[in-house]
């Protein structure tokens, strides 16, 4: 598992969060709806920026310092303060926004057992072993 986990991960979690997003509208409230679509797409953000941060100041090549700054400026500051507001204005209800942030974490879960109990991660269950080159001595 690399970073291409992290962006499966952000990718259907943006998916599945749209999807449930029009079924708790139509079933439930607009406004919880709503608030899980703020909640969810927050927790991505986040996880965006945390991804694009470590990338940047652990790279094999040369550490780009200004982007570094760039993303700690964007991440911890405003998406903070953001998330902040978010909850201090009440619009939102905080179990919707709860249930949208966590969203991100299930998707991580279930897409780590799911390679679990297919064995992608475990050596000699995954059927991509090199085989041997016969007839060389």
């Amino acid at each position: 598992m690399g970073l291409e986990f992290i962006t499966r991960v952000i990718r259907t979690s943006a998916i599945l969060a749209l999807i449930t997003g029009l079924a708790v509208s139509v079933y439930f409230d607009w406004r919880i709806a709503a608030g899980f679509l703020v909640g969810t797409s927050w927790g991505l953000l986040n996880l965006y920026f945390l991804k694009r941060l470590i990338t940047e100041a652990i790279s094999p090549e040369v550490t780009r310092t200004s982007h570094v700054i760039l993303i700690v400026l964007l991440k911890f500051p405003l998406l903070y303060v953001g998330g902040y507001f978010i909850v201090a204005w009440g619009y939102f209800s905080i179990y919707s926004l709860l249930a949208g942030f966590s969203l991100m974490f299930l998707v991580m879960i279930l897409k780590i057992l799911g390679r679990m109990i297919m064995g992608m991660d475990t050596p000699g269950l995954t059927g991509k072993e090199p085989k041997a080159v016969e007839g060389r001595r």
